[in-house]
Parts: structure tokens; C-alpha cells; sequence
């Protein structure tokens, strides 16, 4: 038996997107939480895509004074990142920015991995990580609670499936709901982490810490 969390009526923007044949998937609030985070996003994911990668994360932090802006980005087939790649992310998103600029006064840039605990931000990272421990939080009360921790049973629909601590069903979560939501370091995590370099170091011609520039 399954635990079905029961989602409110439907809004109209979903119904028409619905009507349109459009995924009802959002998860900008995970990838990027504000507008300002969003129209950055605009920005820096042609240049990601354009290079092979995909941006996991975008978030400008600090206040008025000099603020941070953090890019987490990945390829695609390993969901890992070389620090040339970092290099080269970063230089392609200051060229962009130095003509556009679209944030206000000074900003450090900061282009990394995702890491090992690393956030969930996409509807296929919960696939990707199915079987492995992650905390989430959403946006509203769910039976007395926002915060849940247990072990990722993938997708079903528009919902992420989890095994949650303490509870002998499945819960399903509406995706459009989280507002946080990352892995959970521990063995299990850090073994499939070295498993992945120890695959990738074994292919040959391949160095993940120090792949040549195009």
C-alpha cells in the first residue's frame, strides 16, 4: 500500500498548460529560488548547454554589498565536472555578464560541482539517486510537518516517491511543492561517489580532474 499526498485543486496556469500538452513539472524555486536567481539562470544555461554541461544550481547571495554568485553545473552522462570545465564555465559566464550586466555593483563568481551531498533540483535527479538517503522540505504543512528525511523511491508522475523514516508506506511528495531538497552523506553515498571515479579513471584517455580545453 502506497501513502498518497493529496494535492489542492489544480490552478488555472496548470490546467492550461495541461490543455497544452505541457510538462506540469516547475522546480525553478530548486534550480533558481528568486527572480533575480531566474533571470541569471536565462543567462547562464545556453552557455553550460553550449559547452556540454547542465546547470544544477544558481544562487546570488549576500546583500548590498559584495555578493556571491554560485553556479553548480554537471556533464550530463556522470553528473561531474572537471575543474578546466569550472574554468571554462566561469570564463564563458563573464564574458556574458560584462556585456549584459545583470547584477548590480561587485559579485565574486564561484562555478563548482554539485558535490556529493549534493541538491536535487530536477525531476530526473530523483531517478538518478533512487535508493539513496535525501532530506527534503517543502513549502507548506503536509500532516504536521515541512521537513522529511528517507531513502528516494524515484518519480511517479508529478510527484517524488520516498521511503520516509518511521513509516511503512511510500510517501509521494508533489515536486512542485519542495523547496529544498539534497542528498544525505553518509556510506552509502560516498561508495557510489568512488565508484563513479573509479569507472571514470578507468576509461581510457579520460582524466575528470584535468580534461584538456576544446
Amino acid at each position: 500500500m502506497r501513502l498518497h499526498i493529496v494535492r489542492p485543486a489544480s490552478s488555472g496556469r496548470d490546467q492550461a498548460a495541461a490543455r497544452d500538452g505541457q510538462p506540469l513539472f516547475v522546480g525553478l524555486s530548486l534550480k533558481a529560488r528568486t527572480a533575480e536567481d531566474r533571470a541569471l539562470l536565462e543567462l547562464i544555461e545556453p552557455i553550460a548547454q553550449s559547452q556540454g554541461l547542465e546547470v544544477v544550481r544558481v544562487r546570488l547571495m549576500g546583500g548590498t554589498q559584495r555578493r556571491r554568485l554560485q553556479i553548480m553545473a554537471e556533464r550530463p552522462e556522470d553528473h561531474d565536472i572537471s575543474v578546466e570545465q569550472c574554468a571554462r564555465l566561469s570564463r564563458g559566464v563573464s564574458e556574458v555578464f560584462d556585456a549584459a550586466d545583470p547584477i548590480a555593483g561587485e559579485y565574486l563568481l564561484e562555478v563548482s560541482s554539485p558535490g556529493i551531498d549534493r541538491p536535487l533540483t530536477r525531476p530526473q535527479d530523483f531517478d538518478t539517486w533512487d535508493g539513496f538517503e535525501a532530506r527534503l522540505e517543502t513549502d507548506r504543512m503536509i500532516e504536521g510537518r515541512k521537513r522529511f528525511r528517507g531513502h528516494l523511491a524515484g518519480i511517479e508522475g508529478e510527484n517524488i516517491a520516498i521511503d520516509l523514516e518511521g513509516e511503512d508506506d511510500t510517501a509521494l511528495i508533489p515536486f512542485d511543492w519542495l523547496v529544498d531538497a539534497k542528498l544525505v552523506m553518509n556510506d552509502d553515498l560516498m561508495k557510489a561517489g568512488a565508484d563513479r571515479r573509479a569507472a571514470l579513471m578507468d576509461q581510457p584517455g579520460t582524466d575528470p580532474m584535468t580534461e584538456a580545453e576544446d
